[in-house]
């Protein structure tokens, strides 16, 4: 299961320029196969990826375009797996 991931989403290595259409598009692809495999709604994940921003937005500054949120199966259980790069965190207050 962990390869499945690895081929995905590669491993681990972020590129600090702006991503081009090719792997924007190489990006949504793993992103459906991965929501296909799990049998959640695309619609769902997109929100939920939207919340979780919000909500750790608050406190910290995150880059969002290296920013990865999948579902992975064992056995019978699900998890959701979020990589979240920190830039920095925020002052209390803001």
């Amino acid at each position: 299961m962990f390869d499945l991931i690895k081929q995905l989403f590669g491993s681990g290595r972020h590129e600090k320029k702006t991503p081009g259409s090719g792997r924007q598009a190489k990006d949504r692809l793993r992103i459906l196969l991965v929501q296909d495999r799990s049998s959640v709604a695309p619609d769902v994940l997109s929100v939920l990826r939207d919340e979780i921003i919000s909500a750790i937005s608050k406190y910290v500054e995150i880059d969002k375009a290296a920013m990865e949120i999948s579902l992975s199966h064992h056995d019978e259980s699900m998890a959701l797996v979020a990589n979240i790069p920190v830039v920095r965190w925020k002052r209390t207050g803001q």
